[in-house]
């Protein structure tokens, strides 16, 4: 089977459907067993739609969709400024998600080396993104030059749970 190369887009309003769809998918995939159960099974995709459309368009952010061979969004990312004042990082990789049938065929690499791109065409220097200590997914970062740099607990669905941070301190380095 040949390797699928991905189209890469900045999103559209008309896209915050297929986005939710995306988010809500993948966390209902991915995180099943590392998050309560709870939180999971109440998460739904009209609220995901909402906090989307809220935060799309917002000009301090970049937010892109990776589209299949047929043109419908099967994976998207957002990103901006780094939301926590690191001295070290000034941009940050706020989300990344790819439908589970859509992965291994270099969509979250297109859309990671996308926002980089984007981040640096706006003046950021170095990046950082958040994932879960006990995703195996965090893998990913690390096959893509990022190193786990930071430390930090989160709290979801009422229980403490361990991220990494995992950064780029030349965002031009990042996928490379």
């Amino acid at each position: 089977m040949a390797i699928e190369i991905p189209h890469v887009r900045p999103a559209r309003p008309d896209d915050v459907a297929a986005i939710a769809f995306v988010h809500h998918a993948t966390w209902l995939a991915t995180y099943r067993g590392l998050v309560p159960d709870a939180f999971l099974d109440a998460l739904a995709v009209e609220t995901m739609a909402r906090r989307r459309r809220g935060s799309l368009g917002n000009p301090a952010t970049v937010d892109l969709v990776a589209l299949d061979d047929a043109g419908e969004v099967v994976g998207f990312a957002a990103g901006g400024p780094e939301r926590d004042g690191d001295v070290d990082f000034d941009g940050e990789l706020y989300a990344l998600y790819v439908l589970p049938g859509s992965q291994t065929r270099g969509l979250g690499r297109a859309l990671t080396r996308a926002m980089a791109e984007a981040l640096a065409a706006r003046g950021y220097a170095a990046m950082l993104v958040w994932v879960l200590a006990e995703n195996p997914a965090r893998r990913f970062y690390e096959a893509m030059g990022g190193v786990a740099v930071r430390e930090k607990e989160v709290e979801i669905g009422g229980e403490a749970l361990a991220e990494l941070g995992y950064g780029w301190a030349a965002i031009a380095t990042v996928g490379r």
